[in-house]
């Protein structure tokens, strides 16, 4: 008895419908998305700010067109971010940032005394939860 089963990669039909580029979230709209909406419920604020990094369930892209002509319901404000559409292009800062991580990463790491459940602790750091950490303010 010989079953013929495909395997779901040969079974899977395929698209072209999916594609790299984010598209708006209105209906029957398939232009790029250039901005992202978020609603702050409890300010009644709806946000509309640059592309999102990463596509997020409860934010909305919309292109430019739907971001120009975005409304808010009556009572809610709208807070545009500014959107910047040109080239992005690297400030004195970023690089002056970036000579000073090579020069870091360059430097000769010093060893220091390790013992049973000792680890390097930020002067700042109150709390951490995870990878997230709680710091005191610099001023206290």
């Amino acid at each position: 008895m010989t079953e013929s089963r495909r395997s779901p990669l040969k079974s899977a039909v395929p698209s072209n419908i999916v594609s790299p580029v984010r598209r708006c979230s209105r209906t029957a709209c398939g232009r790029p998305a250039v901005a992202t909406l978020t609603y702050v419920y409890a300010d009644s604020t709806a946000v509309l700010g640059p592309l999102a990094t990463y596509a997020e369930p409860h934010c909305y892209d919309l292109c430019s067109e739907h971001s120009e002509r975005l409304t808010a319901p009556r009572g809610w404000e709208v807070v545009r971010l500014a959107t910047d559409t040109g080239p992005v292009r690297p400030s004195g800062d970023d690089l002056e940032a970036l000579a000073n991580a090579v020069r870091e990463a360059a430097r000769p790491q010093q060893r220091q005394p390790s013992g049973p459940g000792r680890r390097d602790i930020d002067p700042l750091e109150v709390a951490r939860r995870g990878h997230l950490r709680v710091l005191r303010s610099p001023e206290s």
